[in-house]
């Protein structure tokens, strides 16, 4: 939610706060300062000249009308069906000559509206026509939401030298309030937002006169960032202030959280989570540092840039973070101390990642660094894949190369959520992975405490995660996720920031993670009491995702490497199946206890891994359904009374899966598609989504991994003879 003093300005401000890789409306990274398609041979933008009130009439004899159009059928159809991305589709209708009349006829947006992103556009023109920086058109590109990169962009120069050149001229925003009184008295609030659009401060912060703090909110709920940063950054304000700290402001844009509510920090700043209005809220508050640890991936890439200009980074300096991040100096830290982690490398050569990929052997992980929620991530079998998808990883994170690594097959994953203080380190938990690798942590259910993690993999666990916490200096949170393979430790990554296990580690173990790391970053001792809590823990406490599959139309649920997942529940229990069997009725799944089951499986190799569990649905009572091949598979290896079903690409055979899925006939679904294979990522196999996709319509549970399938059967096995606990949260911590 942006909040401003016109249109123009909160448009390009929402659009950057939504975090889609655009700094405003026009003049995006992609659009380059020589190119200039929309500008006609006669030297003006070639767009229709629409009235200045907006009465929606148009002048057709000016230039720029349907006379001069270079729009196509494509830009036509973008408006007459809209996606997400229709306010940018409008603007390349506008910028090849499509008028008015005809954008509102096709997009039955008001001319309104359309007459003010034609401001922005005609703003846009102006500033690329400039060879140099013009006081009275940057104060008027302010004041309609242009940024400092938007300028640069126009200008061909630098973010920070617009800085520059703006300070020297006295172009600053000034802070504003929100009026929550309607004007009729004076309203004091810490509601605030910056604007170019005013005269004077609304406040006055006393600046220098006492210890304040900046905390850098997590901006909009999306996939792989929600609730959970939030919960970090409220409890990060709260631990501050517990500590000593008797001034904290948030900087924060979206109205969803708690960390937005008015009673939650001394002053509120309702802003783009962007370098430029980071340093000119700064520059207003003049705190001793920023907090960018809590915010997840937003918050902790705009660090480096920060310090850079000298500003004090709250808890693990930023020169750390990036030891972290930078996966060549990680590496190199992790030989320092003679821990293990699987083959890897950074390229920005096609040719030469092939040579690696080829040496190592596939499969191999793909990823760009400073990312979130495994965003350009992949799996890559096969190596015209891999030159296919390189381009693609590119092109989302351009400024840094991208590394390759070699994925272990049927490896365990296992990760560690832990508080770093001044030499010291104390281990919120230990948490392991339902699943194997390959599934993004956000997606994957886990477990607390291990529960099949023998005990010198665990010490093993800690030492490593004390040891890489001790050298990379963390005065705050941090995770570092693990792969186990042939009872091997090896490090995936560390994340010297708040993760999104830390609310649910903190609930389970009793202990507020971010509270102590708070602690730790005012310079004080973590608390002795609260070292190895997590091991005096009685029961266990599982976590299971949430997905939007139902909304989201033709969307595949096997999951991946990059996240998908939109929520999470967890639950505790006496045992691991109680509580996973309270988890997975809390997300809303199905757990039936008789009826029958669909099973469809990829591969020889899975065929033969899930032989046992099959034998074990049987033994339970179900009755067994299968696909052509997955039937001669099950009858040739002794299975009796199994049903043979159709695809649903073949309506006309009977029994079709289909049918019996809208007749609920179909009680569950082990669907396993063939991943340890190269067709399967080459070309997915189009009948196997079928399944998937119908059954999810459906209301009936899918379970895409041997992982997730065996949980989920000896979960039903555990409730035909059990019943789920009511038990106090408080029970399951030995205090």
């Amino acid at each position: 939610m942006a909040i401003g003093r016109g249109f123009e300005e909160i448009l390009q401000k929402a659009i950057r706060m939504s975090e889609i890789g655009k700094d405003g409306l026009v003049a995006n990274p992609d659009e380059d300062k020589k190119s200039q398609n929309y500008v006609s041979a006669a030297g003006r933008p070639n767009l229709p000249n629409f009235p200045a009130q907006g009465n929606g009439e148009e002048d057709e004899t000016q230039e720029g009308g349907e006379g001069s159009t270079e729009y196509t059928e494509t830009m036509e159809q973008a408006l007459l069906h809209p996606t997400d991305e229709i306010i940018f589709d409008v603007v390349k209708a506008m910028k090849a000559g499509m008028t008015l009349q005809k954008i509102t006829m096709l997009s039955a947006i008001d001319p309104w509206f359309l007459i003010r992103i034609k401001n922005i556009i005609d703003m846009e023109y102006r500033l690329r026509q400039q060879s140099d920086f013009d006081e009275d058109i940057i104060k008027e590109a302010k004041k309609i939401g242009f940024s400092d990169k938007q300028i640069g962009r126009c200008l061909g120069i630098d973010e920070l030298k617009i800085r520059s050149l703006r300070h020297r001229f006295g172009i600053k925003p000034v802070v504003k309030q929100i009026d929550t009184l309607a004007a009729e008295w004076p309203a004091k609030t810490n509601y605030l937002y910056l604007t170019y659009g005013g005269q004077n401060d609304d406040i006055l912060v006393e600046t220098g006169s006492k210890r304040s703090v900046l905390v850098l909110g997590a901006g909009p709920y999306r996939i792989g960032s929600s609730v959970e940063f939030d919960w970090g950054t409220v409890n990060t304000v709260w631990g501050l202030k517990e500590n000593g700290v008797p001034d904290v402001s948030i900087i924060n844009c979206n109205p969803e959280t708690v960390s937005t509510d008015y009673d939650i920090s001394d002053r509120l700043y309702f802003e783009e989570l962007t370098f430029e209005r980071i340093m000119d809220i700064f520059e207003k508050e003049k705190p001793v540092g920023i907090v960018t640890c809590v915010g997840g991936q937003t918050a902790n890439n705009v660090a480096p840039k920060l310090a850079k200009q000298g500003i004090n980074i709250v808890g693990t300096r930023s020169q750390d973070v990036d030891r972290a991040e930078d996966r060549e100096k990680f590496g190199k830290l992790l030989d320092s101390l003679n821990i293990k982690q699987p083959a890897w490398k950074k390229f920005t050569s096609i040719s030469k990642a092939k040579q690696f990929a080829e040496t190592v052997g596939y499969p191999v992980l793909v990823r760009p660094s400073y990312v979130l929620s495994g965003v350009a991530m992949k799996i890559v079998w096969a190596e015209q894949q891999l030159e296919q998808f390189l381009t693609d990883a590119v092109r989302v994170s351009p400024d840094f190369p991208i590394v390759i690594s070699k994925f272990l097959q049927d490896a365990s994953e296992v990760e560690v959520d832990a508080v770093g203080g001044t030499n010291e380190v104390l281990i919120g938990s230990i948490i392991e992975h339902i699943d194997n690798a390959g599934i993004h942590s956000g997606d994957a259910l886990m477990c607390i405490p291990p529960w099949r993690l023998d005990r010198k993999t665990t010490e093993t666990l800690v030492d490593y995660s004390s040891r890489i916490g001790r050298a990379l200096n963390v005065r705050g949170p941090f995770n570092i996720q693990y792969l186990i393979k042939d009872d091997e430790v090896l490090v995936i990554e560390a994340n010297i920031r708040a993760s999104r296990s830390m609310p649910f580690v903190s609930k389970f173990v009793g202990i507020n993670l971010i509270n102590i790391a708070a602690r730790a970053m005012t310079g004080r001792a973590l608390p002795k009491n609260a070292k190895d809590l997590w091991l005096k823990t009685s029961g266990f406490g599982i976590k299971v995702p949430q997905f939007s599959f139902m909304q989201l139309e033709g969307a595949d649920i096997v999951l991946s490497v990059e996240m998908q997942s939109t929520g999470e529940v967890a639950c505790f229990g006496i045992s691991f199946y109680d509580a996973l069997s309270k988890a997975y009725t809390a997300a809303g799944y199905e757990l039936p206890l008789s009826g029958s089951a669909l099973i469809t499986i990829g591969g020889q190799k899975n065929k033969e891994k899930l032989l046992p569990l099959i034998s074990l649905i049987s033994l339970m009572g179900y009755n067994i359904m299968a696909t052509e091949h997955t039937a001669e598979f099950l009858v040739s290896n002794d299975f009796k009374n199994i049903q043979e079903v159709y695809k649903i690409s073949e309506p006309d055979r009977k029994p079709n899966i289909s049918d019996l899925l809208f007749e609920h006939k179909i009680n569950f679904i082990i669907n396993i598609p063939s991943t340890s294979t190269i067709e399967k990522y080459v070309g997915m196999l189009y009948d196997e989504y079928q399944i998937r996709r119908k059954a999810v319509e459906m209301g009936v549970p899918v379970l895409t991994t041997l992982e997730a399938a065996n949980s989920f059967i000896k979960t039903l096995e555990w409730l035909m003879t059990n019943t789920p606990t009511l038990t106090f949260m408080r029970d399951y911590v030995k205090l």
